[in-house]
């Protein structure tokens, strides 16, 4: 399949820190791809700048066959290119079914009417319940989010992202402080989403990336050391030595 996503020679500098530096990835349309490297290894800058919340002091950027270097964030959102947070993100006062038809609402562009008619709109609540019940959410859809557990609440925001119909996510650390059975709950959510969307993957729990990954790239001091599958990356020796440890 081709190339969804290009970076090319990316740089970002602050000061005399290089927190990107000649920055070159690839990632294949329907894929998942992990993004993977030590504290410090300019993952966070890299995922600012695919983003549009930072930009690159040079280098280019092409989604879906357009340069998007230099757009702003809402501008690569309706490209289809979304991302999602270490921080969860929700309305706490809304019930699981109320976040997502919120994000729905929004993205269809009738987002000012009073939400008290907006939970009779079928035009919203249908399709947001079929999300829920994408990320094994719809029997928890009437609850309080401030009800759910942390990793359900991570759901809900990757439910609130999916409602955004999105070519590409670009996931940052989407099990962070979750529990084992929770990380596996949430990696069973994405596994199915593999050919459908496009997942740029940055995750601290090496088995979910290597689970999950068509292709895993290493980031070292902002630079790319090396791009292949699972396999190939979990044996690599200049890996092993840089991020995974020799034992």
């Amino acid at each position: 399949m081709a190339d969804i996503l290009q970076v090319k020679n990316l740089k970002k500098s602050f000061g005399a820190l290089k927190a990107t530096d000649d920055l070159n990835l690839s990632v294949r349309e329907g894929s998942i791809h992990g993004l993977i490297g030590p504290n410090g290894a300019g993952k966070t800058t890299a995922i600012n700048q695919l983003s549009g919340e930072m930009f690159p002091n040079s280098g280019e950027i092409i989604f879906d066959g357009q340069n998007i270097t230099k757009l702003p964030i809402y501008k690569r959102a309706k490209l289809g290119l979304q991302r999602s947070y270490q921080i969860t993100s929700l309305f706490p006062e809304f019930t699981t079914l109320d976040n997502v038809a919120i994000a729905i609402q929004a993205m269809d562009g009738h987002s000012f009417r009073f939400w008290g008619k907006a939970r009779e709109d079928k035009s919203l609540i249908d399709p947001a319940m079929d999300i829920l019940r994408q990320v094994g959410l719809d029997q928890l859809a009437h609850i309080p989010v401030t009800d759910l557990a942390h990793g359900q609440q991570r759901q809900v925001e990757l439910a609130m992202t999916l409602a955004t119909r999105p070519k590409m996510l670009l996931l940052d650390e989407p099990m962070a402080g979750m529990g084992q059975t929770e990380s596996r709950a949430m990696m069973e959510v994405l596994r199915p989403l593999k050919g459908k969307i496009t997942i740029l993957l940055v995750e601290h729990d090496m088995d979910v990336v290597f689970a999950l990954a068509d292709h895993i790239s290493v980031l070292v001091h902002g630079h790319c050391i090396k791009t292949g599958t699972p396999d190939q990356i979990r044996t690599d020796p200049d890996v092993r030595a840089a991020y995974l440890g020799e034992g």
